[in-house]
């Protein structure tokens, strides 16, 4: 039973150190390409962003309404109950 807790401890701590040292190992690797794919989708999103605004831009001179104009606005009567408050002497 000793010998079994031993070697249990001895495997978790081989896991341990061995995934340490991988760690150490790939991940400058990993964290590169997950810059590059963060920079890139950025960049695209730019792009598109750049190219829908110079498709929606105005001409010089040009008028553009974008909602049509309300009539006379009626105020709302009914706002709530009316309540009669008694002063307590």
């Amino acid at each position: 039973m000793f010998l079994g807790l031993l070697k249990t401890i001895s495997y978790l701590l081989l896991f341990y150190y061995g995934f340490k040292f991988l760690a150490r190992l790939f991940a400058p690797f990993l964290i590169k390409k997950a810059t590059e794919t963060i920079k890139k989708k950025a960049a695209q999103q730019f792009r598109e962003q750049e190219r829908q605004q110079q498709e929606a831009a105005v001409k010089e001179g040009e008028t553009i309404i974008d909602k049509k104009p309300g009539g006379t606005q009626e105020s709302k009567k009914s706002v709530g109950d009316y309540v009669d408050f008694e002063e307590i002497d």
